[in-house]
């Protein structure tokens, strides 16, 4: 399992490899479109027990470091 923050871990056996909260079954992911759909922290916590105020804050502060990355958007030639 490899760490990326003390909350935010990645498992090639745990959802496919996708950063998860804490090792659980709940993806960054999850998290990110429950708050962009407009979801409170409150809720998303009466959702999932098992989460921690500072986990829903280390997913959104997995997301800005993401956006810290230089990307490049290239054209795919189709056959």
């Amino acid at each position: 399992m490899e760490y990326i923050s003390q909350r935010i871990t990645i498992d090639e056996q745990i959802c496919n490899g996708k950063p998860t909260i804490r090792g659980k079954r709940i993806t960054a992911q999850t998290i990110l479109e429950f708050l962009s759909a407009g979801e409170s922290i409150e809720e998303i916590l009466y959702q999932y027990p098992s989460l921690e105020k500072g986990d829903i804050y280390a997913c959104l502060e997995f997301a800005a470091q993401l956006m810290e990355h230089n990307y490049i958007v290239k054209d795919l030639a189709y056959a």
